[in-house]
């Protein structure tokens, strides 16, 4: 029987719909974005102002949350804005990490992720998020000083949302150490071991996670049904089958010992909807997905009214899709560590509960 407070309980029931299903926005995007915006208006991205970052994070929100039941912002450009255009019945996530990473180990090729800096858990609760989440990159065959430093990182926010009564809710993105880009056929052959792998590191109970945020288990453009350039107009060497990539969703449902949900990592929103497919079908518990969703708005900056036509015609109805696909997802209460709605336990029950309330 799973033991959860009342605080991340609560919390938990508002980013999921009324079946335990999570069905998130992202766009807590920083640098990439800011690059996009200045690609589209024809500037260098230190050219791109605060402004422009948060009219833009405005608009999206606003046109996409409705579909949500759950955004995730970040604080420096996003939080203010959308606690308005959030509406009422969608829950709000905030990021925890800064945008980008330092670069450490040999040849700088390995990467430590930071928190932003005069930002804490605390005041993420105080400027209302129902969660916190936390990029993490995590290559498992980096160095162990490195892998090392993540862990203890994830830890201390885990620790922190615990003692604030917050959800957790770890995303990791796996990178090259040794090859030339991620889109290889070395390192997609690799994409499936890191994924299981590090969904098993961080399923320990040390951790404090709640939700998993994973990387699809594989590259469908490297796969032989998908290799001729289904999704890009690409060709690639196929390195795996569909089959093999379907065993590989599977193991990541087997490893993750917490809900779990598929972000996008900016693919395509077809090559989106076919993951998605496949790690539904493997028990995951939704997405959370913005590019896939909302970055063909994006080239049309700084035309605002096109940004919104985009966003309210194709955006929304990628939304639309996404959520249809994500009704058959496993509901989180209905994952380990709980199995079923009826295991889900408040710790904070009993005689006197109210004054040992997060006495910790």
């Amino acid at each position: 029987m799973a033991l959860l407070s009342s605080g991340k309980l609560a919390n938990l029931l508002r980013l999921a719909d009324a079946g335990g299903r999570f069905k998130m926005l992202a766009i807590d995007q920083r640098d990439s974005l800011r690059s996009a915006l200045g690609k589209a208006a024809g500037r260098e991205p230190a050219d791109i102002t605060y402004e422009d970052m948060a009219a833009t994070k405005a608009l999206i929100t606003e046109a996409l949350a409705p579909y949500s039941t759950a955004t995730l912002v970040d604080p420096v450009y996003g939080l203010p804005q959308a606690v308005k255009a959030i509406p009422g019945d969608v829950a709000m996530l905030v990021a925890a990490e800064e945008t980008g990473y330092e670069r450490a180990g040999t040849g700088n090729r390995e990467r430590k992720s930071r928190l932003v800096q005069g930002w804490s858990i605390a005041k993420a609760k105080r400027a209302g998020a129902n969660a916190v989440k936390l990029l993490v990159y995590y290559n498992p065959d980096v160095s162990s000083e490195v892998l090392s430093f993540q862990q203890r990182l994830v830890e201390r926010v885990g620790k922190g949302c615990a003692e604030e009564d917050l959800p957790f809710l770890l995303e990791l993105v796996t990178y090259p150490s040794e090859e030339t880009s991620g889109d290889t056929p070395e390192f997609a052959k690799k994409r499936p071991r890191h994924t299981i792998e590090s969904a098993r590191e961080f399923s320990k109970g040390q951790y404090y996670v709640d939700i998993l945020k994973l990387e699809f288990p594989g590259d469908l453009k490297y796969s032989r049904e998908f290799h001729l350039g289904v999704f890009d107009g690409r060709e690639r060497a196929p390195v795996y089958s569909l089959e093999e990539i379907q065993g590989y969703c599977r193991e990541v449902d087997a490893a993750a010992q917490r809900p779990w949900v598929i972000l996008s990592g900016g693919v395509d929103i077809r090559e989106f909807l076919t993951n998605l497919e496949l790690a539904i079908d493997a028990g995951a518990s939704g997405f959370l997905c913005g590019r896939a969703i909302w970055k063909d708005a994006v080239p049309r900056y700084p035309d605002l009214g096109a940004m919104r036509a985009f966003l309210t015609s194709e955006g929304a109805y990628n939304f639309v899709r996404a959520n249809a696909v994500a009704e058959r997802a496993r509901p989180w209460f209905a994952h380990l560590p709980f199995v079923r709605w009826e295991d889900v336990r408040v710790a904070d029950d009993g005689q006197e509960w109210y004054q040992r309330y997060q006495e910790r």
